[in-house]
């Protein structure tokens, strides 16, 4: 398998062309501007490039998404962008070209994933593939991607198998890894907690265990005799009031839990009816929402400890803030869902993202050039992202946001604290 060039293409520049033919002044005006205007458009249609997909005035993207089954609620991130290239169109599109997203329901089943992926590629003819959800989705076709060099880009999955620049040169993924979030909690706690005992309680899941383990390995020599419980938690579990009980019984003053937004206010609430004030850090402030933190009791979760790159739309602080204005008068106008429940505004970065890689992809808009340009970012700033956050990548960086600000809930919204931040794979 060949790897993809991966070095920026500049523009050539077109020749100038001299006219020194022995007319009026005014004839050598027009005939020079003529001339002029004949070679800016010789060089421009020479230049243009088009892969599968583009035309003078389209093109074509495509994604699975899970709308239907187990993950149906991750639908709101296809739904999102959907609506994003829907504004971008009305507003005029991409240098000219209305971006056309196709975006169908695998119901998160990698057999229908790759069925349909073959269809988006081999019938519909799409430039690239975009913002699927999920680890064992993306890893059925990430080898037929790779193989038929087409761009898989901006996986919606925290997994660490999207940036292996190596063997899979045209997978890059999005969101900062399961293990960097992992790893800035262990940080966090050696620096400011170095005597606690910890317990974790995480979902029976592939991407609590790899967060798992990430928190283990940057604990090191620690992580024998600081962790002093485990729990997980199963999809059948009607309740958390056992895994609780266990870990406060066995002395545990950090909990640090992995899993998602609704077994989070389970255990926020059992916590609080117990009396039980451990120190707490939850893997995914963005699942952790206002009608999430509301569920658990507001009171209930002052003091709760996370990590994020993206503003909290959903809260007063930043109702003002230009970005979010603008991306609640996007919502207002073309998102049929709830803007607020923090997949709607994943996808809605994720759609910047790839807005901007087109952007710049000019009229190169190859497969190839589309990796050029998607691993020489450099220092992006995207709306939405909190201060200090960039988007940067190169052809040995796949990881786009290798930033983390850690966070603390005041009971109003999420407060960034100043002692951390966090850079790495």
């Amino acid at each position: 398998m060949s790897s993809v060039p991966l070095r920026l293409v500049l523009p050539k520049r077109c020749p100038s062309r001299q006219v020194t033919a022995l007319l009026s002044c005014r004839h050598r005006v027009v005939f020079a501007a003529t001339a002029a205007l004949a070679a800016v458009a010789t060089c421009s249609a020479a230049e243009r490039k088009y892969g599968p997909g583009v035309t003078d005035t389209e093109i074509k993207i495509g994604q699975t998404m899970p709308y239907s089954g187990p993950l149906s609620a991750y639908g709101a991130i296809g739904r999102a962008q959907l609506a994003y290239f829907a504004k971008l169109n009305a507003d005029g599109g991409i240098n000219g070209r209305k971006v056309r997203l196709i975006s169908l329901d695998d119901g998160y089943n990698y057999a229908k994933t790759v069925e349909a992926v073959r269809r988006l590629v081999e019938q519909d003819g799409v430039l690239l593939l975009f913002g699927l959800v999920g680890k064992s989705t993306n890893l059925a076709i990430r080898r037929y991607a790779n193989v038929n060099h087409v761009p898989h880009l901006f996986i919606a999955s925290g997994a660490s198998d999207w940036a292996d620049a190596v063997h899979f040169p045209w997978t890059m993924g999005w969101a900062p890894t399961y293990t960097l979030k992992a790893r800035l909690y262990a940080t966090h706690i050696l620096n400011n907690l170095p005597h606690a005992r910890i317990g974790l309680l995480y979902a029976n899941d592939d991407y609590a265990h790899e967060y798992v383990r990430g928190f283990k390995e940057a604990l090191g020599t620690n992580a024998t005799a600081m962790i002093i419980a485990e729990q997980t938690v199963e999809q059948t579990d009607a309740a958390l009031d056992a895994q609780i009980h266990a870990l406060r019984a066995l002395g545990v003053d950090t909990l640090v839990s992995a899993m998602e937004g609704k077994r989070t206010s389970q255990a926020l609430r059992k916590m609080a009816e117990i009396g039980w004030h451990a120190t707490h850090y939850v893997a995914v402030a963005s699942t952790v929402t206002k009608v999430i933190l509301e569920r658990a009791g507001v009171a209930n979760t002052v003091g709760l400890i996370s990590a994020h790159y993206a503003k909290d739309i959903d809260f007063a602080k930043y109702r003002e803030d230009p970005d979010v204005r603008a991306y609640d008068a996007w919502a207002k106008s073309y998102y049929a869902g709830d803007p607020y429940d923090g997949l709607a505004s994943y996808g809605y970065q994720a759609a910047q993202a790839l807005e901007y890689v087109l952007r710049r992809c000019g009229e190169d808009l190859t497969r190839e050039n589309v990796m050029r340009v998607a691993t020489t970012m450099k220092d992006v700033e995207l709306p939405l992202m909190l201060p200090g956050v960039r988007v940067s990548t190169s052809p040995t960086d796949y990881h786009p946001i290798k930033q983390l600000r850690m966070l603390r809930f005041d009971g109003d919204s999420w407060e960034v604290m100043r002692d951390v931040s966090a850079v790495g794979p």
